[in-house]
């Protein structure tokens, strides 16, 4: 039974140390393929369906999307995937 115990303990206390770790961060990704005033909308709703992602703004004049992530359940790789499968490529703007 303390061996149940002590194990259950362990694999909470090893969740809420991951979740701890976890931040909210933003990132600004330069989108190709974006010629009409409807492409902005795909891309936000490409973005919108990442898992951990919690606000997007996508701009046809600046060919951008910047994006605000839970940084535990989403990374750049996740994002950029999701716009280039909906036909917009996108890699973070430097």
């Amino acid at each position: 039974m303390n061996k149940l115990f002590a194990s259950a303990a362990f694999t909470v206390g090893v969740l809420a140390a991951s979740a701890a770790f976890a931040a909210e961060k933003t990132i600004t990704l330069a989108v190709r393929n974006m010629y009409c005033v409807d492409c902005p909308f795909i891309v936000k709703k490409s973005l919108e369906r990442v898992p951990g992602v919690a606000k997007v703004t996508v701009s046809f004049k600046d060919k951008t999307a910047v994006v605000t992530f839970d940084d535990g359940k989403a990374d750049v790789t996740a994002l950029t995937a999701a716009t280039s499968e909906a036909g917009y490529p996108s890699a973070p703007k430097s």
